[in-house]
Parts: C-alpha cells; structure tokens; sequence
C-alpha cells in the first residue's frame, strides 16, 4: 500500500504514532491474527499495522532487495504503474528500489515511473531543504502523519531531511539530539532546526528556519511564521505560539 497507519496499539481505535511509505521495509517483531508489531528500517520506528496492507518478502527476495539500489520520490505525489498499467498514488518520501537496468521492483513486481519525480542526492544543501518543505505548505496537520495529506511537525522535518539521504528519528524529542547546537537565533542560517519546549519542559515541537526570521512548520497546517528569540509569531493573532528552547545545524 503507498500509505500505512502504525498505530500505538493492536487497535484500530489506538492513536496513529506514524506512518509507513511505498517501499520502506520493515521487521516483524510479533504476529497476530489481524495486527503486526513492527519495526520500521528507516528510522527503528516500532508501532502496530494491520497485517493486509503489509506485502511480504520471502527470505530470498528480502536478501535481493536489499541489493537494490533505491531513489526517494521528490515531489508531493507521484505516479507509478505496476506490469497491469494500473496507476498508484505514492507520496513524497517513498522509496523505488531499482535493479542495474532501472528498473522498479518491490518484491518481483514490476513498476514503471517518471526519474523526473526523484531526487538527486548529490545536492544536499540547506537550499535544497527548504526548498522541499516548501513543497507541504498548507497540507493540514495530522498527528502521525507523513504525506501531503497530512503530517505532523517531526513528520515534515523527517521527510525533508531523509529524502535527501539524512536520516533523523521520528520524533521532535529524539530529533534534538542530533546535530550541532547553535548559541543564538543570530547565529542561525537557512536549514537549521528550531525545537519548542511547553511549561514542563518537553520538546513538544520543531520547524526549520528559512531564514533568521521565518520558520517553516506544521501547526494546523504547514505555513511560514516568523520567529525571534522568544519563539513563534502567530500570524494570525500576532502572540507567541511555540517557546523556542533549542537551534541545532544538521549540514
């Protein structure tokens, strides 16, 4: 499936923690009837799928796809076609996993795709990374979400950062420990990662700077605020939204 809910538990009512992309792999840590506990290979994510929106690998496919060689999907949505012609929908961030002939494979079946929907690796610069967020502006907020359908604020930066071949974990939390520290808002450039903390003390946000006074986030949606030292601008009230209680440079 081009998207998977990972859910916190083996229910259909638990809260979706993140979400599976085209062509991620992951590992079964338990089995159940309906539900797997799984973690995911990109980013050692664990949550919980249902089981029939899974394919599955045999050992010998597994061992060959991995000796693929994968390009990400570098527009919003792109779309690819299996050996039936049949169209399929697969958001930004999904993975083709392509033999020495470019050609797509995903457990023996075929696709076909445009390389205009990929990205080029070799330029990994803070450009580049805003450049991609700016590709989300106004996809609404979705707790656990990574699409432009809807995502969450360490979904996009997850996003936008791995599709250019750096890997950040899944959560703001785990985010921040990435990285070199940044002293001030004055000393930021374009790229660098702002982290939020609430009154307890928990990162409970982060965005990217496109500049020292504009940050790119999602928060209801993904929009471009302003930030001085203090934190986010609403653009709408004008008042403080987000404490900013961290800067960290990623390249």
């Amino acid at each position: 499936m081009p998207l998977v809910a990972l859910r916190e538990a083996a229910n259909e009512s638990c809260e979706m923690v993140s979400q599976l992309l085209f062509g991620e792999i992951v590992e079964i840590l338990e089995t159940s009837e309906k539900w797997l506990k799984i973690r995911n290979f990109t980013d050692n994510y664990i949550g919980f799928a249902d089981r029939k929106m899974l394919t599955f690998l045999s050992e010998n496919n597994f061992e060959r796809q991995k000796n693929l060689y994968s390009i990400k999907i570098s527009v919003p949505f792109a779309t690819i076609y299996n050996a039936e012609n049949q169209p399929i929908i697969i958001p930004f961030g999904s993975t083709l996993w392509l033999d020495g002939e470019n050609n797509c494979f995903l457990n023996n079946e075929k696709y076909i795709y445009d390389f205009a929907q990929t990205v080029d690796l070799t330029n990994v610069t803070p450009q580049e990374i805003t450049r991609n967020a700016k590709k989300f502006l106004f996809a609404p907020y979705l707790w656990g979400g990574k699409s432009i359908f809807g995502i969450d604020c360490s979904g996009l930066v997850q996003l936008v950062f791995g599709n250019l071949g750096i890997n950040l974990p899944r959560d703001a939390a785990q985010q921040i420990k990435n990285g070199t520290e940044i002293a001030a808002l004055s000393a930021a450039d374009e790229g660098d990662l702002t982290f939020f903390e609430n009154e307890n003390k928990k990162i409970i946000h982060v965005g990217i700077l496109l500049n020292k006074r504009q940050i790119i986030h999602s928060s209801g949606w993904v929009k471009i605020e302003n930030i001085d030292e203090k934190g986010i601008i609403s653009a709408q009230t004008g008042e403080y939204t987000h404490k900013l209680i961290k800067i960290k440079r990623i390249i």
